[in-house]
């Protein structure tokens, strides 16, 4: 799920891209409600949907 700066997840809005790897994306955001930087993981479907 590639997000693209501006994206909103909720109160965060992406602001660029940190990194990628097997387990996901990481991404810069703000955070609206605190105005404050903080860094998202989004997980691929195929790890977010596993049951344990």
């Amino acid at each position: 799920m590639p997000l693209s700066t501006g994206d909103k997840l909720g109160p965060y809005e992406i602001v660029s891209p940190i990194g990628e790897g097997g387990m996901g994306e990481v991404y810069k955001a703000r955070d609206t409600r605190l105005d404050r930087s903080v860094a998202i993981k989004v997980l691929p479907e195929h790890i977010a949907n596993v049951k344990i």
